[in-house]
């Protein structure tokens, strides 16, 4: 690993987070939030100092490249650095205390909108933004996002992408990777401005279009309210943010590649549609449940159920209802869902619907190989042969998040959480969601959890997000070596 340029992008990073911190300061400034103003003020100079430092150690030159390990690193230790940051307002404010200030700031940015503010309505809207800031920022990916902006990479910019995108495969749309970010960012922002318009004209004010749009297309699902989208009973906006969270829960890869080849790219997108299909099935039953289990009207049971399936499908978290008082068939398939999530290259956490695909797939190859052991055959997706080190990294990854999740839920159980709802913690931690059953049911909220469970969850969002592998390297004490070829 190359420890000059390491240390130089990372200087960048932790500008561009205060950067981001600046309309949360003027909105503080000009509402006359003189504590606020203060905190992201302080904060802004603290990113400075830091990026001063690291510039001070670390730089690019003209021909530098970026090297596996580097990509690696920038990606983890970029995300780290950001998210520690991230907590500065929070604590600085004198809103929550440190443990706390972190596992907001790791919630906010990993996407997972988990909030330990047991009253979001009585902050300040200074506060508000930034946590719906640090979700936008987490969902496309503080990397991605970075790249798009700034043009100092070398050839080697695709192993960061890589490192950082989510999914069994990493697309490419463009020769160049940065005009790949570009493309992704582009997208990004233009689906972020139509959500908002559209919430806009659902009836919300621009502060709440705004902060509800950021969240929804992040799939994060920070809120203004504590009772988030039920607090508005309307109808309307809840079909609104279903359609949106649907949306930015398919790749925006494919999105992208559709901005010039045409729309049919995304009725032929295989994951997509079996991703249509899974929500769809999952929808009719929650809403066949609700009608004759808890006798919703007919279409009440139709609207809650489209709209949570795509709230924890696409792992947003947004509650129209409190979901956790459903049926127990009906929050089955929920949980499902949320552990399932959206596709790959997407907003969306979770397993990813590619990856189930394949996983069935490689178990259908298989059967078929016993009862033929000379047969030759392929594993496809999307009419493209998928290589066998993919379809393995699948089998791996799903090992992974499965061993993660036990580990997870035994450290909740160490530290005095019952089984239910350590396991429940951990799903919905571990695929970026937030809400979940039990103690951190559709209305609760981190701050029922110790502190070391605190701790646990800021490190497996952190985990989560970047799937596992590219943070678990960082512990390898063969990553910090630099042997030739690297």
């Amino acid at each position: 690993m190359n420890k000059r340029i390491t240390a130089g992008l990372l200087g960048y990073l932790t500008l561009f987070t205060g950067a981001a911190m600046i309309p949360s300061f003027l909105l503080a400034a000009f509402a006359e939030e003189t504590g606020g103003a203060a905190a992201f003020l302080l904060s802004i100079f603290l990113c400075v100092a830091v990026t001063f430092e690291l510039e001070r150690f670390g730089g690019l030159k003209g021909k530098d490249n970026i090297g596996v390990r580097d990509g690696i690193a920038i990606t983890g230790l970029g995300w780290l650095l950001v998210s520690i940051l991230g907590t500065v307002p929070y604590l600085a404010g004198g809103y929550l205390n440190l443990i706390d200030s972190l596992t907001e700031s790791f919630a906010g940015f990993s996407g997972t909108g988990a909030t330990v503010f047991e009253d979001v309505e009585v902050l300040p809207r200074s506060i508000l933004l930034w946590r719906s800031v640090s979700n936008w920022i987490g969902g496309l990916g503080i990397v991605v996002i970075f790249m798009a902006i700034l043009s100092q990479f070398g050839r080697g910019a695709m192993f960061i992408l890589r490192a950082e995108t989510t999914g069994p495969t990493k697309d490419r749309q463009m020769p160049r990777i940065r005009d790949n970010a570009k493309a992704l960012f582009k997208i990004y922002v233009v689906l972020t401005l139509i959500c908002a318009f559209s919430y806009f004209l659902c009836g919300l004010n621009i502060f709440a279009a705004i902060n509800h749009a950021m969240t929804t297309i992040a799939t994060g699902g920070y809120g203004i309210y504590n009772g988030t989208v039920g607090e508005y009973g309307n109808a309307y906006l809840e079909y609104c943010m279903a359609f949106f969270m649907i949306v930015s829960s398919g790749s925006f890869a494919m999105y992208a590649t559709a901005s010039r080849r045409g729309i049919g790219v995304i009725f032929r997108n295989t994951e997509f549609k079996v991703y249509l299909q899974i929500i769809s099935v999952v929808s009719l039953i929650i809403a066949l449940d609700l009608f004759f289990e808890m006798d919703f009207s007919i279409e009440n049971s139709i609207r809650g159920a489209i709209f949570h399936v795509a709230s924890l499908s696409s792992t947003t978290g947004f509650v129209a209802y409190d979901f956790d008082t459903y049926p127990p068939i009906s929050k089955a398939f929920l949980m499902m869902t949320m552990f399932l999530g959206g596709c790959a290259g997407s907003t969306a956490g979770g397993l990813k619907v590619a990856r189930i695909i394949l996983l069935f797939k490689f178990v259908g190859l298989i059967v078929r190989q016993k009862l033929h052991p000379q047969l030759i055959n392929t594993v496809k997706l999307n009419g493209q042969v998928i290589n066998e080190e993919v379809v393995y990294g699948v089998a791996k990854f799903f090992f992974a998040i499965v061993v993660c999740d036990i580990i997870f839920a035994f450290v909740m159980m160490f530290d005095g959480i019952n089984f239910v709802n350590a396991i429940s913690v951990s799903v919905s931690t571990m695929a970026s969601v937030g809400p979940g059953f039990g103690i951190e049911g559709a209305t609760s909220t981190y701050a029922l959890l110790p502190n070391l469970s605190k701790l646990a969850a800021c490190f497996f969002m952190f985990i989560s997000r970047l799937e596992i592998f590219t943070v678990l390297v960082l512990f390898t004490p063969g990553f910090w070596n630099n042997p030739k070829g690297w």
